[in-house]
């Protein structure tokens, strides 16, 4: 993941309803009016449980933006997953000085909500993560991302640190 195209406010005279990436142009095509096919969201946060919590609230705003209310199942999920992802790059990949990353990005047409959270440590999370003994106060987290992504996976990043994805099946909610 490049960490140099962060936007999140729409440039004077720009759409703030359609993301762009880093050309300036609709992420998704050129066709006029018709519905954008890639919506996208990125922003770095705190390495700190505020950083984290408002990763999640920001989630759900944009899901919200994208026609998935936050009440909604495909609202809820993300928001699990927002959280648990950012609370591990918080907790397990906190490097000092550097915050973590999330973007999301939704495919319309495959309706599929892409989940990347991204930090500073190299150290890679279990990638089959193992139940804690019934009396752990910790260590569930990996194990709600397996059982609530369709997939999901760790990729090392170019420079420094890793990217854990997640994918979801987004519901039929409206697509702005």
């Amino acid at each position: 993941m490049d960490d140099t195209v962060l936007k999140t406010m729409a440039a004077p005279g720009e759409d703030p309803k359609r993301d762009t990436g880093a050309t300036g142009k609709p992420l998704g095509g050129e066709s006029g009016g018709c519905e954008p096919l890639r919506h996208a969201f990125a922003m770095r946060f705190a390495s700190s449980p505020q950083g984290a919590r408002l990763a999640r609230r920001l989630a759900v705003r944009r899901l919200e933006e994208w026609g998935h209310p936050p009440a909604s199942d495909t609202s809820c999920t993300v928001a699990l997953l927002v959280a648990e992802l950012a609370a591990n790059a918080v907790r397990h990949g906190r490097v000092p000085e550097r915050d973590f990353g999330l973007r999301l990005a939704f495919e319309a047409r495959t309706r599929v909500i892409r989940i990347e959270v991204s930090d500073a440590c190299p150290d890679r999370p279990p990638t089959s993560p193992q139940a804690p003994a019934p009396d752990a106060e910790s260590g569930r987290g990996l194990l709600l991302v397996d059982i609530l992504a369709t997939r999901w996976g760790v990729t090392l990043r170019d420079f420094v640190g890793k990217t854990v994805w997640a994918e979801v099946a987004a519901d039929s909610g409206q697509v702005p």
